[in-house]
């Protein structure tokens, strides 16, 4: 392996063909001219911050296993840049790449607290958990900046909605004032992200993320303030970090985690390429190994996509997984739960507003 090789802080290691069309000459000669306007010379290493203004923010969510029924997405695109990230297939959507494109090209949503504010109003809505985010990290770096998250969670407390968060960023402590405010109605719950205690994993397999040690200490500040916390351990990687299900599960339980839940990695659409050109580089002396692993798991292909089968996977080595999840379970989560969220007052509030008129 040729370290130079590698750029630097990025997963992804090259721009992937985008499936749904090829970028005209005309569209990327504008491209490139906006870049130059932004003082970004195309060919460096840095993020671009892209307005978009979309007409609604809240999706509801079809799948039948992913276990969210309505999500909302401030950013598209997400620098932590998580190699294995299901997300990256959407960013094809708006006509970039799932490789460089989805950590560097980030779509940003500002009217995003306008558009949930004017959902929540409406008569015809009825209260439902709306999950923070479904698809990309609601607390990634172009949060610190934006605040869109912050606006939105301000408008949940306004109308006294049930909200949902899944993040792998410590930044989520700083608005420790509204999740309290929140909690205290029942209407908050986190999810955490935590894929490995090391590292040296945690770098290079997402290497713009917050570190171990401050999302272990986020589950702990969000705890003992009485915000109820899910640790992801997902994606579960075959001999990358199938061997720390038992010690991750310690390590979230002890910091005041609820429960816990998983995924086996699948590698679908254009994370394929993007994922095996990364190990090839990243881990090359285990990298046939951890493929075929994961082929093993999805029925001898990297890209499962069928329902109750995708997540979970099967064979030998997704039954050990599996199987380990649910020790932890037993051993570190027996009497413990994440509650319900509470979607009555919201009602209440609607009703209460309604009786002023």
């Amino acid at each position: 392996m040729n370290p130079k090789s590698i750029i630097k802080g990025r997963g992804a290691q090259h721009n992937v063909h985008n499936r749904f069309f090829e970028l005209s000459h005309e569209l990327r000669d504008d491209f490139l001219e906006y870049c130059a306007k932004q003082g970004e010379e195309a060919d460096k290493n840095k993020t671009l911050y892209l307005p978009v203004f979309p007409k609604t923010i809240v999706n509801k969510v079809t799948s039948p296993d992913v276990g969210m029924g309505y999500s909302m997405n401030m950013y598209q695109g997400c620098e932590h840049g998580c190699v294995y990230c299901y997300a990256r297939n959407s960013h094809e959507y708006w006509g970039y790449s799932a490789g460089l494109d989805f950590e560097r090209r980030i779509l940003v949503k500002k009217d995003a607290p306008k558009l949930l504010e004017v959902l929540l109003k409406k008569k015809s809505w009825q209260a439902y958990p709306i999950v923070m985010s479904g698809n990309t990290d609601c607390y990634q770096p172009a949060e610190k900046q934006f605040k869109i998250t912050r606006e939105c969670l301000k408008v949940f407390l306004k109308y006294k909605h049930p909200v949902g968060i899944i993040t792998k960023n410590a930044l989520i402590l700083r608005d420790l004032d509204i999740l309290k405010e929140l909690a205290k109605d029942n209407l908050v719950a986190v999810n955490i992200s935590i894929t490995s205690l090391s590292e040296d994993t945690r770098r290079i397999l997402e290497p713009r993320t917050t570190t171990i040690k401050k999302r272990l200490e986020s589950v702990r500040v969000l705890s003992e303030n009485g915000i109820p916390v899910n640790v992801m351990l997902a994606p579960i990687i075959p001999s990358i970090n199938s061997h720390e299900i038992l010690p991750l599960a310690k390590a979230v339980s002890e910091a005041g985690a609820l429960s816990i839940a998983h995924t086996i990695v699948r590698l679908n659409g254009a994370i394929g390429e993007i994922f095996t050109e990364w190990i090839k580089k990243a881990l090359p002396d285990r990298a046939d190994k951890v493929l075929h692993q994961i082929e093993n798991c999805h029925g001898g292909t990297l890209n499962d996509s069928r329902y109750g089968k995708r997540m979970r996977g099967e064979g030998q080595i997704a039954k050990q997984i599996n199987d380990l999840i649910k020790l932890a379970r037993q051993k570190y989560f027996k009497d413990k739960a994440m509650p319900k969220l509470n979607t009555q007052l919201h009602k209440e509030y609607k009703d209460g507003q309604l009786r002023l008129f």
